[in-house]
């Protein structure tokens, strides 16, 4: 298999080494820091959720989370760590509207950690219109107001991080919805043993420790990348292809097995045009027995066509442990990537500016383009 070894940076200039001291010179805004805190964010959002008054109800419709980015992520790994345990439907729409089969038997979760965003909201209006008992996942902003002005139940966030330096809460809160409408079981007793796992991951992965597994991917990642999962690290692979993307400012895409293995793997050719494109496949225990086959030999194809292929596997015992050991991997070499190449890995100027854009055209809606929390 062949590897694209990040050695230089963007600017042309030697990788740097990944000591704190140069993490902090480029990483200005303490990305790194927020990576590593998942295991005391974990805690901290339970014990946020579990006060929450979000009333105990059995709804036949089950759960639809409503939300964008970094405030919508946290409700895909949920479906994930809830897996084969889901008693009723539970869906994440990343629209505008919510679905139109909604009712007084589902709840509907509008998350925006910035309480902001413009899908978002116009999804919790029209969640009402339609008779959904409601809840909002926030730190303020018009969500929050307009939740208060109508007694829906408000979950809230802490205040100061990007959204997707929220992952950790965003995960809780969908949780908490998903035990408070019936849709899956109080998961509380796996959040101890999950908080250990990634505390001892933080010190192993931390900057300094040479040759760890996060600096190795991040060195090895090429310019264009692939991330692949199956069954529950297909989330996982959305929120590594946009921490790719956000953080490292990398073209990363990504796609789900078994399902590439009828159309994708044919763009995989044999003639040298993808040496310049990596693919990442995430593995894990509970995946369909025939998955880990199909893994070895997609990515043989892969290989042939000259790209470069990386396996990941999970840690852990619990689905919780094990969807956020990826996460917190993934995370990291985003980071690390973005250190590599001299770029700071906080700011998303594109984002910004599209926002600033879009509020042009329309000059009375929320839509925030600078500060924290721009990014949903």
């Amino acid at each position: 298999m062949s590897l694209t070894v990040a050695t230089h940076s963007a600017n042309g200039r030697p990788a740097p080494v990944l000591d704190p001291r140069t993490i902090a010179a480029i990483d200005a805004e303490g990305m790194l820091g927020h990576v590593l805190e998942l295991p005391a964010q974990l805690a901290d959002a339970r014990r946020r959720m579990a006060r929450s008054d979000l009333p105990d109800r059995d709804l036949r419709g089950g759960l639809l989370v409503c939300g964008m980015g970094g405030s919508a992520i946290g409700a895909d790994l949920a479906v994930a760590v809830i897996g084969s345990r889901a008693r009723r439907p539970i869906r994440v729409v990343r629209d505008y509207a919510p679905d139109p089969w909604i009712g007084s038997e589902t709840l509907v979760l509008c998350a925006s950690y910035s309480g902001n965003t413009e899908e978002t909201l116009e999804a919790f209006a029209l969640a009402g219109e339609a008779g959904a008992p409601r809840a909002v996942l926030t730190t303020g902003g018009e969500l929050a107001r307009a939740a208060e002005a109508e007694g829906v139940p408000v979950l809230g966030l802490p205040a100061g991080l990007q959204p997707r330096a929220a992952v950790a809460y965003m995960l809780a809160g969908a949780l908490e919805a998903a035990t408070r409408c019936g849709v899956a079981p109080d998961l509380a007793a796996e959040i101890d043993p999950a908080c250990r796992l990634l505390a001892g991951l933080a010190q192993q992965w931390r900057p300094g420790g040479h040759g760890s597994e996060p600096e190795r991917l991040a060195r090895r990642l090429a310019e264009t990348t692939v991330v692949y999962g199956a069954g529950p690290t297909i989330p996982v692979a959305v929120r590594w292809k946009a921490q790719l993307n956000e953080n490292s400012k990398l073209a990363a895409f990504c796609g789900a097995l078994p399902e590439i293995d009828h159309n994708e793997i044919c763009a995989w050719r044999g003639d040298g045009r993808a040496r310049d494109i990596g693919a990442i496949f995430l593995e894990h225990p509970d995946q369909h027995p025939r998955v880990g086959r199909r893994i070895e030999l997609t990515a043989s194809i892969v290989a042939a066509s000259g790209a470069s292929v990386e396996r990941v596997r999970a840690r852990g015992r619990s689905a919780l442990e094990r969807t956020l050991s990826l996460v917190m991997l993934g995370d990291l070499v985003s980071v690390y990537r973005a250190v590599l190449d001299g770029r700071d890995p906080t700011p998303v100027a594109a984002i910004e500016g599209f926002k600033r854009r879009l509020s042009e055209d329309a000059p009375g809606a929320v839509v925030p383009v600078s500060g924290i929390g721009n990014a949903a």
